[in-house]
């Protein structure tokens, strides 16, 4: 198998050096979580400059490889993690992803990843909206995240289509923005763009079904993706920003 090379695509110095360690470690928990179906590509070779690994031949999104997503994913994420957080910062795309290990999910959710992005807001009007409605509601819904999350689990962290591929054997994960969260928090951003199959969803509910307040977290854990594409992509964005905090606002 040819070998594909990624070279650093901003001005983050250590963006594929985080890549590498997002890799290495959904690697290590799908190794102990027992799952062979769903896999990561070996990390060859990594400096500041490019990360090696072995090329992936694009194979069919079957329905017997979303099964196998979708039973990978669930299986993962049942591999209880000691912290919410992770031990170093790293990227989630283009933008810096601040961590640190703690045992209050809530907290966690609420400061570093919607009060920062909200904070990375260059329009003071529109960073002000946001402030105001995580100030009046950030306590409920800090409270609501930590009664509804089961226990940290490895997430992929950017779970998007395009994150996924296929070859002739099965799913692979790619391009991580791994940290120990809220499994929901994954299966939420699958639903942001679309290009998972019914397929996908049944198998991951038949390992580790989703919570019945799942429809309310989606919305939460989606703010988080939108504002940083609101962040990095303009105001085409503002208007999914906005529908997701409705529901922060009315908790």
């Amino acid at each position: 198998m040819a070998d594909f090379v990624k070279h650093n695509p901003g001005s983050c110095t250590d963006a594929l050096l985080c890549e590498a360690r997002g890799l290495e470690t959904l690697a290590e928990t799908l190794r102990l979580a027992g799952v062979s179906e769903l896999r990561v590509p070996e990390v060859k070779s990594v400096s500041e400059r490019e990360l090696v690994i072995p090329r992936i031949s694009p194979g069919p999104a079957s329905e017997e490889a979303m099964i196998a997503l979708g039973e990978g994913l669930a299986r993962m994420h049942t591999v209880r993690q000691p912290h919410y957080g992770f031990a170093s910062d790293n990227m989630i795309g283009l933008s810096p992803q601040k961590n640190r290990l703690t045992d209050d999910w809530g907290d966690f959710f609420l400061q570093d990843r919607l009060g920062v992005q909200i904070g990375m807001i260059g329009n003071s009007q529109v960073r002000e909206e946001f402030e105001v409605v995580l100030r009046r509601k950030g306590n409920a819904l800090s409270q609501f995240l930590n009664e509804h999350c089961e226990h940290p689990s490895l997430l992929h962290g950017d779970l998007w289509s395009g994150n996924v591929l296929f070859d002739n054997t099965g799913p692979w994960l790619i391009d991580p923005a791994v940290y120990y969260g809220d499994r929901e928090a994954d299966i939420a951003m699958t639903e942001l763009f679309g290009g998972f199959s019914t397929a996908f969803y049944r198998a991951y509910d038949r390992v580790y079904p989703r919570t019945r307040v799942y429809d309310t977290k989606r919305a939460v854990y989606n703010l988080y993706h939108t504002l940083n594409h609101y962040n990095l992509f303009g105001s085409s964005y503002l208007g999914a920003c906005r529908r997701n905090l409705e529901v922060i606002a009315a908790m």
